[in-house]
């Protein structure tokens, strides 16, 4: 019988290593592009915050037009998605390409830099851009995004659900005790 030779599986498993390593720095690189905070970077790729600041500077900093780098604390405010009508319909298409992407089944347990969360982070960022394509001059940026994934992953502050007079995907608080309805179904009753 042939024995395989020892070191193919080690270099199997340097395959692997380098090939995780890659998709996080693509998904660094992307939230990079989408000006998000190195803690936001980190929480999801696992990088240091050094490797974060080395790869903004080697790969961002000499572009023409290179995104800012917010400072200070990430969105933690569930009400700004529903300061204004805008907003809440903004929001409303931002969570349903969530949804239908898959961003919000995977829940918000996953290890920083772990296949799971590599790929949930990519699937983010189709999300985003796809929201961005949809809705032009969209006013929820990228942390805000990220903020909104962890709450609807929670459940705690905000969740998906239906509409009760159009069966249509909305956001609704969880302990809410009032008849849940879409804006537009609300607003067709009013008039």
């Amino acid at each position: 019988m042939l024995r395989p030779h020892p070191w193919k599986d080690a270099m199997r498993i340097t395959d692997d290593r380098y090939h995780r390593e890659r998709l996080r720095m693509e998904l660094a690189l992307r939230f990079l592009r989408h000006e998000a905070r190195t803690q936001t970077i980190r929480a999801w790729t696992g990088l240091s915050d050094d490797r974060i600041r080395k790869l903004y500077r080697s790969y961002l900093d000499d572009a023409q037009s290179q995104p800012p780098r917010h400072r200070g604390k990430s969105p933690h405010q569930i009400a700004y998605f529903t300061r204004s009508l805008r907003l809440q319909e903004e929001t409303l298409s931002l969570a349903t390409a969530l949804w239908l992407l898959g961003v919000l089944a995977g829940g918000a347990t996953e290890a920083p830099g772990s296949l799971a969360a590599l790929a949930r982070g990519a699937l983010l960022c189709d999300a985003f851009e796809f929201y961005q394509g949809v809705r032009p001059g969209a006013q929820i940026s990228f942390e805000h995004a990220v903020f909104l994934v962890g709450a609807l992953a929670r459940g705690d502050l905000l969740r998906v659900g239906w509409c009760s007079a159009c069966g249509g995907l909305m956001l609704v608080e969880p302990f809410s005790l009032r008849i849940t309805r879409c804006p537009h179904c609300a607003a067709t009753t009013r008039c």
